[in-house]
């Protein structure tokens, strides 16, 4: 990993606390963030809203602006902090393409806490419980050797904190 720029994915199913966690450890390790769900197309967002799940195909472009983002950054040795659900490989492979030393923190979460998560957050284009069940279905689950991985229920600064030593050992 590039200590003077990481390039980091904050990773998991909506309602994880990506954009929360994310913005949180931007601060602490001084990068931007930037929340993906900021850089959805307009029809994809209207067909989240609508109850239906995205398919491959609405994501490629999606993750090719993202993979850019990194690009952009790494070239300018610039830290940057992406909170993105990523749910399978290849959308992490697809984000790679943009920073081949992506570091990536996964927030795992029980499907019951990330449903009263869900209920509690205001308004959001990502609403109801098939949407979560879908997504979960579609993770595919990163191991070890590609995340650091945590339990959000944890305290947020807690994960920050073992995030960056995770980084430091690294």
């Amino acid at each position: 990993m590039n200590n003077t720029s990481p390039c980091i994915l904050v990773m998991g199913v909506s309602g994880s606390g990506k954009s929360h966690i994310g913005r949180d450890l931007a601060s602490a390790i001084g990068a931007e963030f930037i929340d993906a769900d900021d850089h959805h197309s307009p029809t994809s967002i209207a067909k989240m809203s609508r109850g239906e799940p995205l398919n491959d195909a609405d994501r490629e472009g999606w993750l090719e602006t993202l993979a850019n983002f990194y690009r952009h950054y790494r070239e300018a040795g610039k830290p940057l902090v992406i909170g993105c659900s990523a749910l399978k490989h290849r959308y992490r492979d697809s984000l790679r393409e943009g920073a081949p030393d992506l570091e990536i923190l996964y927030l795992h979460g029980t499907r019951e806490v990330l449903l009263e998560r869900l209920n509690s957050r205001g308004a959001h284009f990502f609403a109801g419980e098939h949407m979560l069940d879908n997504q979960l279905s579609t993770l595919e689950t990163p191991d070890e050797t590609e995340a650091f991985r945590i339990d959000i229920r944890t305290d947020p600064a807690m994960i920050v904190s073992r995030f960056i030593e995770h980084l430091k050992r690294h």
